[in-house]
């Protein structure tokens, strides 16, 4: 059953210290990719999946991010979500954020995923898979095969169900996960913690069978480092 969600989150509160020698004057999410900052492309796709408003946490040079998104004309709605006395992580940072996000599903996106569509729009694709009844979680994930110089082990196993795992083999797992997912609401409820990882969450949707996921047939980078901007800037220039 397609979801109407019509709110996202989109995780900008992080230090991003791999990036800091190529660029400590902004924060990572202000660093630009051809002429536009990672998260204007974020929101960008946001727009263009009519989501509505997006939900940005802040902490690291939170004013300079303001100053930055104060900026754009057009959509989504923009609320900010202060962390500033400490980061929460990525489960806690979502949590905090709860009040601002409401009683549907949401988007959840770092705001390092840089991607490109496939024969049609990734997000619309992921609201019209979500079936509320049987997940609390979908992730898109992306063919490791498919990334250069890749030589990691991997994050996820996808099955011909869609029913995401890892299991701990020592196999590697084909596929990465981008960044991008839908998370249930009443999951996040479960966690009492201030401070925590959605892994947590992840592990929790895993073992009650509702943990999903799509792959993403579009390209898709992942933007953490100096050598990865330039491989980006390559691809999108």
């Amino acid at each position: 059953m397609p979801t109407e969600a019509k709110t996202a989150m989109v995780l900008a509160a992080g230090l991003g210290k791999r990036m800091r020698s190529f660029s400590s004057d902004v924060p990572k999410p202000m660093v630009e990719v051809s002429g536009v900052s990672l998260i204007n492309r974020v929101l960008n796709k946001l727009e263009q999946a009519g989501i509505s408003k997006a939900v940005v946490n802040l902490h690291h040079k939170s004013d300079q991010l303001k100053d930055h998104l104060a900026l754009r004309t057009g959509g989504p709605e923009i609320v900010f979500s202060h962390e500033t006395d400490m980061l929460l992580e990525t489960g806690g940072g979502v949590k905090h954020a709860l009040p601002h996000l409401g009683n549907d599903p949401f988007f959840v996106i770092n705001s390092d995923a840089l991607w490109t569509d496939g024969t049609s729009n990734t997000l619309t694709n992921m609201l019209q898979f979500w079936d509320a009844e049987k997940m609390d979680a979908l992730l898109l994930v992306y063919p490791s095969k498919n990334i250069p110089n890749y030589q990691g082990q991997g994050d996820f196993c996808l099955d011909r169900a869609n029913f995401l795992s890892r299991p701990d083999d020592g196999k590697v797992r084909p596929f990465v996960f981008t960044g991008i997912q839908i998370i249930s609401p009443a999951i996040m409820a479960e966690f009492s913690d201030e401070v925590f990882s959605l892994n947590k969450v992840y592990d929790k949707a895993s073992e009650n069978g509702r943990l999903f996921g799509i792959s993403h047939k579009g390209m898709w980078h992942h933007v953490g480092s100096g050598l990865e901007v330039a491989a980006a800037e390559k691809f999108y220039s």
